[in-house]
């Protein structure tokens, strides 16, 4: 019955798909995306067929564009069109200081408070050895490098601090506490970004480890 159920949901009757083999190839590849199943993909493979040619040519144009145009920095690993990216090559940016963030959407977070000037290093995910990702996996060489060699900094400048901005999570702080480690040994200062209580908040909805960074990281008043 398992088997059945599997086979049922992959599509298969008899070993043939009802669909055009057009369709199923467009199920097959939408099915690859992370977070897609079968079912989804067979939602949004109709979708594009029943929209009109021109919408699903925009999309296919899209698609290609992105892969054809669109790049990782050659300093920070920033999605970028140009290389270095605008962040990298903006001279009235403080260069010397270096904030290191898991993803391109972390620090496009950051930019839209208008309260960072410095510049950006992007992991591209974080440690996670029970996922296999290891340091090889991430950009943490290029980050390193950065950290001895101002050649390999934007600009060409030496960075005196590195402020990490990962996600306070198991993993997060795992990736952080191994980027402090490396940075120190440079001899870089190495900060993080504040964490604790967000304004708006009451204690009793906060957990323990948003408490236990409240505590940690409270300012003087006086």
């Amino acid at each position: 019955m398992a088997e059945e159920s599997r086979r049922a949901e992959a599509g298969f009757n008899g070993g043939a798909s009802a669909y055009p083999e057009a369709v199923d190839r467009l199920i097959d590849r939408l099915g690859r995306l992370p977070g897609i199943g079968r079912r989804s993909a067979e939602r949004l493979a109709l979708f594009i067929l029943k929209g009109s040619e021109a919408d699903a040519m925009d999309l296919a144009r899209a698609v290609a564009d992105v892969k054809r145009t669109v790049r990782n920095c050659s300093v920070c690993s920033n999605l970028t069109h140009e290389d270095p990216c605008p962040i990298c090559g903006n001279p009235q940016r403080d260069r010397a200081t270096v904030l290191v963030v898991e993803q391109p959407r972390d620090l496009i977070a950051i930019e839209q408070t208008g309260m960072y000037r410095g510049v950006y290093h992007v992991l591209l995910g974080r440690l996670s050895p029970l996922d296999g990702v290891g340091p090889g996996d991430l950009t943490m060489d290029r980050l390193f490098e950065r950290l001895k060699s101002p050649k390999a900094n934007a600009g060409g400048e030496r960075v005196t601090e590195v402020v990490l901005g990962l996600n306070p999570t198991l993993e997060g702080d795992g990736t952080a506490l191994y980027v402090a480690e490396h940075a120190q040994k440079l001899g870089v200062r190495v900060s993080r970004l504040a964490r604790g209580l967000p304004t708006g908040s009451q204690l009793e909805y906060a957990n323990k480890a948003v408490l236990a960074d409240a505590i940690q990281g409270r300012q003087s008043m006086g």
